[in-house]
């Protein structure tokens, strides 16, 4: 390997942007033949499009309109979001040339042209983001009294003060790794940062170290006040506080960790591995355990990312690529803090005037009956409750538990767990629930990503407190979100159910827009018994009342709906589909949009993220547009209606439209039969995202975006949402 390759820079320019005029679609052209549905010009790859979608996220850095933190940390989003991408999308990627693999994708893309494509792509993106962090965004920081210095940059009373509490918090805990023949070269954790040390001892003969900047300390410190938590309110608007990161802190004190030794220089770098688990689930014994070791293996996954500054010198970069085995192509080059994620340590600066304003998320109103006695299950009896997360409270779902734990007349409670997070309510209803004499299953997913580890430490919990728990299906993962309580009333079993589109996560509640539905609707009822006999027992029903469950059923009828909807148009019904997805990959049902679009259905497309459809293609997709929405708040909702010849139907639920979704996890979507929550749903949010000129991105036929044309009014939907509302 030679030096030149090695210090070949990702040096690139973004690509121009492109413009649109808006209007209406062309007229479809039935004198001419219709293209093949099979062109690969007709299909964005999928890695593409979500690199895509993590430059939009980029743009809302970009926004003055958005406080300068959450701009901040808009960009921490973004090298977060490329650190997951590198750790399962192209880890994947390599791992299918590594095998041989060559198979042309429907894009027409293998799976080497992809990762020839994504390095341009990245290298660009962050390109871009660091050049605005450090010609934008810093500049902005200090005009606010925020300073993030170097250690140069330090006057000697800062230095003093800075050098006291590495001595005292910092030096005790780090451990410098020497390589040479006596020392191999150390393991380098993935998403770690390090710094690679160049030193020579007294014989003047050049030596590499490595230290590990710790990932258990603050990451950034206050110079005059080292000690001081970054959260606490000490902030004083006059003055400007000071701050230096930790690896440089460290680097500027290497000579304390190689007494008798010179420091010639250092350098950080960062590693990103290949975090995706292969468990051979019907080769495993037990499910728990081969997670368990799947998680623990996931730390010497191959490198596929070694993020370095331009600085670095060639003999220290050869040592890194030798020992990390990668090649040349896998060297990222960056113009700034590494890694970029790193900025969000920023954000947990009190500083409430560089943030957005506090939101206080509303109670419905069916929920704040006249009689303050009446409890939730008697409003359930009258009605079902819908709620819109943020913009409502989760406290809603927290209480419907926590209500059942109490209530005497429960008898039996059973939920999927998927993500729950940390101090979970959810969790420590269901752990006193067998203590109050309920019978208790809960499905966990142990094979939720990057949250294993979490969900296997909450089953543990639950099961030492008498709660069945069920660890996933072999073959699927459970990614529906469904909450079944099953009370005694009278002679007879009432059942109560909750359905959601997101996890049951109060934190991510109040960060994710997503819907939830509290029913006592009995056909409901006794689809989800099924469902956790299904989950938790041998039970392989395949017809339910109301819900479309995946694998089971969802995709036929989601595709026949589709199919349904071409007839009625043509028979002088007009058509018309709403799909509101996080992401739109699905080639049978991207085909069958095509198909719809070319028989004069008018599709109206919100994909947050992945879209591989192109909108607006005459004779192909004339009838369809595609809008992104990316603000405050990660829309994370899925809705889908049907005009349906006039008897529109509406579903919302779990599932986004993708093969994996649909065919390999079990998903549920439930219809929406209160008129009342269906117009909501259509008029109200529907609508709102298709007239959104603030916080829209509309796809072009070849596949880019553009900001929604801006009118007298702007509308932000999400702002709109967070205008009280009843139900």
């Amino acid at each position: 390997m030679t030096t030149e390759n090695l210090q070949n820079k990702n040096d690139v320019e973004p690509a121009p942007s492109t413009s649109l005029s808006t209007g209406s679609f062309p007229e479809l052209d039935y004198s001419n033949p219709l293209p093949s549905l099979d062109d690969p010009k007709l299909y964005v790859n999928r890695e593409l499009s979500l690199l895509s979608f993590q430059a939009r996220v980029l743009e809302e850095a970009k926004d003055p309109s958005n406080p300068l933190m959450e701009r901040v940390k808009f960009l921490s989003i973004v090298g977060s979001n490329l650190d997951e991408f590198f750790m399962v999308r192209v880890a994947g990627l390599k791992r299918q040339v590594e095998a041989g693999n060559a198979a042309v994708g429907i894009d027409g893309l293998t799976p080497s042209d992809q990762l020839k494509t994504i390095r341009f792509e990245v290298a660009a993106l962050l390109q871009r983001a660091h050049r605005y962090y450090k010609n934008e965004l810093t500049p902005a920081l200090l005009d606010a009294g925020v300073s993030i210095l170097q250690y140069n940059e330090l006057n000697e009373n800062q230095k003093s003060k800075i050098r006291e509490y590495f001595h005292q918090n910092i030096f005790p805990i780090l451990t410098p790794l020497g390589y040479d023949p006596g020392h191999p070269f150390p393991h380098i954790s993935n998403l770690s940062l390090n710094l690679a040390v160049l030193i020579k001892d007294n014989l003047g003969e050049e030596r590499f170290a490595r230290v590990k900047v710790p990932d258990s300390l603050p990451q950034l410190i206050r110079v005059d006040d080292p000690s001081s938590p970054l959260s606490r309110r000490n902030f004083q608007t006059s003055k400007t506080q000071t701050f230096i990161w930790l690896d440089e802190l460290i680097s500027a004190h290497l000579d304390f960790l190689f007494p008798g030794m010179e420091v010639v220089e250092s350098h950080p770098f960062h590693v990103t591995r290949d975090a995706e688990m292969e468990i051979q689930e019907w080769e495993a014994g037990d499910l728990l355990e081969t997670t368990e070791e799947g998680i623990r293996q996931r730390r010497f996954g191959d490198v596929v990312r070694l993020e370095v500054n331009p600085g670095i010198p060639n003999r220290v970069l050869e040592i890194l690529v030798e020992n990390l085995e990668i090649e040349p192509v896998d060297i990222y080059w960056v113009e700034g803090r590494l890694p970029l994620s790193m900025l969000k340590y920023i954000c947990v600066l009190d500083r409430p005037d560089l943030k957005y304003q506090s939101f206080l998320p509303a109670i419905p109103q069916a929920l704040n009956p006249d009689s303050q006695d009446e409890d939730l299950f008697s409003v359930l009896k009258r009605r079902d409750v819908l709620v819109h997360h943020p913009y409502d409270s989760f406290q809603p779902v927290v209480n419907f538990l926590t209500q059942s734990v109490r209530d005497p007349n429960v008898q039996a409670m059973k939920m999927t767990l998927y993500r729950v997070g940390n101090n979970s309510p959810i969790v420590d209803a269901l752990i006193r629930a067998p203590e109050r004499g309920k019978q208790v299953a809960v499905l966990v997913e142990l094979k939720a990503r990057f949250d294993e580890k979490s969900n296997i430490e909450w089953a543990k919990a639950m099961e030492r407190q008498g709660v069945h728990v069920v660890y996933g299906l072999l073959g699927l993962k459970v990614h529906a979100k469904v909450a079944l309580v099953v009370r005694k009333e009278g002679d007879r079993i009432k059942r109560y159910v909750h359905f959601g589109t997101g996890n049951y996560n109060p934190v991510t509640a109040h960060l994710y827009t997503d819907f939830g539905l509290l029913t006592a609707d009995e056909e409901l009822g006794a689809d989800v018994a099924d469902l956790f006999n299904y989950l938790t027992g041998y039970s392989r029903k395949k017809d339910y009342r109301k819900l479309l469950v995946a694998p089971i059923n969802l995709r036929d009828r989601m595709e026949s709906m589709i199919r349904r909807e071409i007839e009625n148009h043509r028979n002088g019904k007009a058509g018309h589909l709403i799909f509101k997805t996080n992401a739109l990959v699905d080639e049978r049902i991207i085909k069958l949009l095509y198909e719809a679009s070319q028989a004069g259905v008018q599709i109206d497309l919100i994909v947050r993220g992945v879209c591989c459809l192109k909108p607006g293609i005459q004779g192909v997709s004339d009838n369809i547009r595609v809008v992104s929405i990316v603000g405050r708040f990660l829309e994370h909702s899925r809705i889908y209606y049907f005009r349906n010849g006039g008897d529109e139907e509406i579903y919302f639920g779990s599932a986004d439209l993708m093969p994996r979704n649909l065919d390999r996890r079990v998903e549920v979507l439930v219809p929406i039969d209160d008129k009342k929550h269906s117009r909501y749903l259509r008029d109200e949010v529907l609508n709102a995202y298709l007239c959104d000129t603030v916080k829209a991105r509309i796809m072009l036929p070849d596949g880019t975006y553009m900001r929604a044309p801006v009118h007298e009014a702007g509308i932000n939907s999400q702002m709109c949402f967070m205008e009280r509302r009843t139900f």
